[in-house]
């Protein structure tokens, strides 16, 4: 139990790194980025996860809301739920899971929306005050509810506008007085383009490219004496290929980076004045004393801070973008096979790791699995995790895009 604690409380709460430039201070080189909300990261699907966390320029499926909702309209299907599930630090705990519930319809040539829900649950966790006391238990959670209207601006390009309600509820009840969930709302803008298929020498082809700007909103607080905390806004950008073979056989391979557009924070610590090398006892408060930019601003402007605020300049912006990259293979339209990589700068997160997936296609329902193995030192939440989509299309057919 003490455990399930401690995970609770390393999520729950965003850490500000105080680093500081001193021999005193060692770790002044990691400066991670951290936000609130950050659930909405996680790639809830199972297709998605399968090729390495990538979804802005794949093709369409019932899962695209959580990466590029202008998708939809590219779809041949009229209309699909899609359900998912993805277990959370499965090797210590079983109740700690995300969820994910869409729909979307296509309402006509040029149109379409859809609608979403995830759902994370950070489980049962006890808390007592003595070894006699009867537990109190808590069910922290947080949330998304996703409205999206996507409109095909040409034949090969879309755009797409979504909106989303966020709900954080990860207080501990009766401490403290009234506790409130945090809540806000964000805003996605994303576009995908989709060419015609091409003949080539020894096969067909067809290009895809997409972008997303998510999480776009206000910053907000878990409680009313807190700090304020950035939403998770990200910058995506994709592009892939499919090569078609014949009608029973096509490989897509994609590639995709990605940005947090949210400051990244400073160094700080405590001007060595009188060259002691010690830290100050005089109470006062730490300093930014590399150079870099207050990262206490608006979500407006920290979106275009971001590109230019690092403390060690145009090397350390570099080492916030994330790639991956991923194929998947697709067999008579009823079996599929995906690998993908991710890789993370060691000093922003260390998340790397490999990808496997697979895919079954069974009269109107798709069964999607993903299994993750990490290839970094810092282990991953979600390593060795079976992650399972389910897909029901309604209206199979009813648009023909080639």
């Amino acid at each position: 139990m003490n455990n399930r604690i401690l995970i609770a409380l390393a999520f729950l709460f965003v850490l500000k790194l105080n680093a500081q430039e001193t021999i005193i201070f060692p770790n002044q080189d990691r400066r991670t980025i951290t936000t609130g909300v950050p659930f909405l990261q996680i790639a809830s699907d199972a297709r998605a996860a399968g090729m390495a966390d990538m979804g802005v320029a794949t093709s369409v499926d019932a899962f695209s809301q959580q990466w590029n909702s202008s998708k939809y309209v590219f779809s041949e299907t009229k209309s699909g739920i899609g359900v998912s599930y993805t277990p959370y630090l499965s090797k210590l705990v079983n109740d700690i899971f995300l969820g994910n519930v869409t729909y979307f319809n296509r309402l006509d040539e040029r149109s379409a929306f859809a609608v979403s829900l995830r759902y994370f649950s950070l489980g049962d966790i006890e808390f007592v005050n003595g070894p006699d006391d009867t537990p109190r238990v808590q069910k922290p959670n947080e949330l998304s509810l996703d409205a999206s209207y996507a409109l095909r601006l040409s034949d090969q390009f879309a755009m797409s506008v979504a909106m989303r309600y966020l709900r954080s509820d990860l207080r501990i009840q009766g401490v403290g007085g009234d506790i409130k969930p945090a809540s806000t709302f964000g805003v996605d803008i994303s576009g995908f383009y989709q060419s015609e298929e091409e003949a080539y020498a020894d096969f067909n082809g067809r290009w895809r490219g997409g972008f997303a700007i998510q999480n776009i909103g206000p910053k907000f607080k878990y409680d009313e004496g807190g700090e304020e905390n950035f939403q998770p806004t990200t910058l995506r950008l994709g592009g892939g290929f499919d090569f078609i073979f014949d009608d029973y056989n096509k490989i897509a391979v994609t590639a995709e980076i990605g940005k947090l557009l949210v400051p990244t924070p400073p160094v700080y610590g405590y001007v060595d004045a009188d060259g002691n090398e010690s830290q100050a006892t005089d109470g006062s408060e730490p300093t930014i004393i590399v150079e870099g930019k207050d990262p206490d601003v608006s979500f407006l402007t920290g979106m275009f801070q971001s590109f230019g605020d690092a403390p060690d300049g145009f090397s350390e912006e570099l080492k916030e973008f994330t790639w991956s990259l991923g194929a998947e293979y697709v067999y008579q339209d009823s079996f599929a096979f995906r690998a993908g990589y991710f890789n993370e700068s060691e000093d922003k997160g260390a998340r790397k790791f490999l990808a496997l997936g697979a895919g079954f296609k069974a009269n109107v329902v798709n069964i999607d699995l993903s299994y993750l193995f990490s290839a970094s030192k810092v282990q991953s939440p979600l390593e060795n995790t079976l992650r399972f989509s389910l897909t029901f299309n309604i209206g199979a057919d009813a648009y023909n895009e080639y």
